[in-house]
């Protein structure tokens, strides 16, 4: 069958829905990046359809509700209100919108390699409501070639509509840093990638509705390689300043001081900082995302996998200096001590566990007999989900003076900033501290607070 629109007939009258503010935005995946999309691009005046195939999260939304802390309700409710949002877990209503845009979870299988069926199954799903004129933007993080190779042809197999012909297609990484305060998702600039002009220019006017600066990139191919390089500088560099912290230790040198001082210098060094291990959903999996990728080349990531490593060990590090600090300052073995860990999420003033090493903390001091508690109050609960089994229903300790002095030690895996570590100091018989959190209280209690 002949159409009488060319892609530059679909592009022409695509973008001018754009501009008139008819486009109407979907996001598949309603999670960190997904729900952040959609309020942003129903704030810069876009209809907007939101799919999941968490019902709890549908209900949350249709109710004006955020499940998240970073998010607040109010924001949700007033999206509700104006009559240009619906969600939903039917995803035959995909044939309405003009952009569509994937934001699911792209994880690790439990042998380190990608697991793309969470994209496999979107492009599933969708494929046979697809119409031309739409453009489909992946935004999961994952590897060089997945929309080319994965993507595109099962959207063509399902749709029987002819990639960047009929519908368009390209790749737009997320950038998101959940309860950063100074950069979301409106004001960080956007890369895109595709392989035709038209379906460029289609992505391009969307984002361009909602950040200040959209960066145009030659493929899709490209676009996939800028998420994982960001990811895997932050990644090597950490585990570069975790490997200087247990180097410095030994020397006794404190390592938040050197940075400290280091970073004073405008040029040449930017500060990184250790940790108790590496967290959330981006930065200890999308390395290994181009690792596996580069196997495909008879390449050798030893400097990705070598930085992995380390950033893996350091779990184990810390429970060696607890063990180390309940044997020299109290006496006990770590078996049948009780420890009280602060913070599971895996970064401060968040709710988000995804990787966090606090799991990794509890599954060491678990499998040495230690009796452990957590405080976190933005996790009061651990939720049931695949990661979390093991800890599925622990509940965080009310704060109170008893509870700190009720255990043995303490161990900080997250710094949030409503939390009165003064008090902490002053009633903890010991504390493990991952995050330099405890510096201004050394001077007074530094015989029980040990850097870790």
């Amino acid at each position: 069958m002949e159409h009488s629109e060319n892609p530059a007939a679909l592009c022409a009258g695509f973008i001018d829905k754009v501009a008139k503010r008819d486009c109407v935005v979907a996001t598949i995946g309603l999670g960190y990046v997904g729900l952040p999309l959609m309020l942003g691009f129903h704030k810069s005046g876009f209809p907007v359809l939101g799919f999941d195939i968490d019902d709890a999260k549908i209900e949350a939304l249709r109710n004006g509700e955020s499940y998240f802390s970073h998010i607040p309700s109010p924001k949700v409710a007033r999206m509700l209100g104006t009559g240009r949002f619906r969600a939903s877990s039917d995803f035959s209503g995909i044939g309405s919108a003009d952009a569509i845009l994937i934001c699911v979870p792209t994880p690790l299988t439990r042998h380190h390699e990608p697991d793309v069926s969470y994209i496999v199954s979107t492009a599933k799903t969708i494929a046979p409501y697809l119409r031309r004129g739409q453009i489909v933007v992946l935004e999961s993080t994952t590897y060089p070639g997945t929309l080319r190779e994965v993507l595109l042809p099962l959207l063509e197999e399902g749709s029987g509509l002819k990639a960047n012909e009929d519908f368009f297609l390209a790749y737009s990484p997320e950038r998101e840093d959940p309860g950063n305060p100074s950069y979301g998702t409106t004001n960080i600039p956007k890369v895109v990638g595709a392989a035709t002009d038209e379906a460029l220019d289609m992505a391009c006017a969307v984002y361009e509705q909602l950040v200040p600066q959209v960066v145009r990139v030659s493929t899709p191919d490209t676009a996939e390689a800028v998420k994982l390089t960001e990811n895997i500088f932050r990644a090597v560099n950490i585990a570069l300043v975790n490997e200087l912290k247990v180097i410095y230790d030994e020397m006794g040198i404190n390592i938040w001081e050197v940075i400290d001082a280091a970073k004073t210098k405008p040029f040449g060094f930017m500060p990184f900082y250790p940790g108790p291990g590496l967290g959330g959903h981006c930065i200890p999996i999308d390395p290994f995302y181009l690792t596996w990728k580069a196997k495909e080349f008879q390449l050798n990531t030893r400097f990705i996998e070598l930085a992995g490593e380390i950033n893996r060990n350091m779990p184990g590090r810390v429970i060696a200096k607890l063990v180390e600090a309940l044997s020299q300052k109290q006496q006990k073995a770590l078996n049948g001590a009780k420890i009280l860990i602060i913070g599971i999420s895996y970064k401060k003033n968040i709710d988000d566990m995804r990787e966090s090493p606090s799991l990794a903390l509890m599954d060491i001091l678990q499998a040495h007999g230690a009796v452990f508690d957590y405080y976190d109050p933005y996790v009061p609960v651990v939720p049931q989900t695949r990661e979390h089994a093991r800890l599925a229903g622990k509940k965080s300790r009310d704060w109170s003076v008893e509870m700190i002095r009720d255990h043995d030690a303490v161990l900080i895996s997250t710094d949030h900033d409503n939390i009165d570590w003064q008090s902490l100091a002053r009633n903890a018989a010991l504390i493990i501290d991952t995050r330099n959190v405890m510096k201004n209280w050394h001077a007074e209690y530094g015989d029980k607070i040990v850097r870790a």
